[in-house]
């Protein structure tokens, strides 16, 4: 990806977020130049990737495959004395006719809450530890209700309804052709995107980035040590 469209793409995101009225820690908003003079004391940022993550999972392609997320808190399963929280919370940004592969996670339980703006479609189906996919009824807890559909079934959430990701479910993320870009809230255990993510057809994880312009925003893999 070009600098610049993850520079925009992070501008588009804040501007949503600033939208529906979700304020973000201060550390999201830090210019390259803050993070040259933040010492020790935010290592919590810096170990557990929380700030801005734009991926387009090396494909090449964000603007039909891709992710904007904000991590705003998570804990650490490798260092669980230094960091001891059992859970993360993150903001994701699609764009309208823009989707996410699918995956599992071995360990994570989800809630994926649309936070605002369109709908958002997600594809679940059971999976098993060594990857396979299932064709299976899966049951799914939508908003305090529990209920069972077909392998394969697309999930709609309209703004303010949630779905409960359990480890090995499958899931994707589409969003419609048309209505404008979803916000949504990942409220889950410890997220470890290094070890804890399982994609059915493998794929990559940071973009390759083409330096076309200055930094807006590092990335939670950029950040320079204190």
């Amino acid at each position: 990806m070009k600098r610049s469209r993850i520079n925009e793409v992070i501008k588009d995101m804040e501007a949503l977020i600033a939208e529906h009225r979700f304020a973000i820690p201060p550390f999201a908003t830090w210019t390259v130049e803050d993070w040259e003079t933040a010492g020790s004391e935010y290592d919590e940022i810096r170990d557990n990737c929380l700030g801005w993550d734009i991926t387009d999972y090396g494909l090449g392609n964000f603007d039909k495959i891709g992710f904007a997320l904000l991590t705003i808190r998570n804990g650490n399963q490798k260092m669980p004395e230094t960091y001891p929280k059992t859970y993360a919370e993150k903001l994701l940004m699609l764009y309208e006719g823009q989707t996410a592969p699918m995956h599992y996670h071995w360990n994570k339980m989800e809630d994926i809450i649309n936070r605002g703006g369109n709908d958002i479609y997600i594809t679940v189906y059971n999976g098993t530890e060594d990857k396979a996919m299932l064709d299976t009824d899966v049951v799914v807890h939508l908003d305090g209700k529990k209920t069972t559909v077909p392998a394969g079934t697309s999930v709609c959430l309209k703004p303010g309804e949630s779905i409960t990701i359990t480890p090995y479910m499958y899931h994707d993320f589409r969003v419609p052709e048309a209505g404008g870009s979803v916000l949504l809230g990942e409220v889950s255990m410890c997220n470890d995107d290094e070890n804890d993510n399982c994609f059915y057809e493998p794929i990559g994880r940071f973009p390759e980035i083409e330096e076309d312009e200055p930094i807006y925003r590092l990335l939670c893999n950029e950040y320079p040590k204190a």
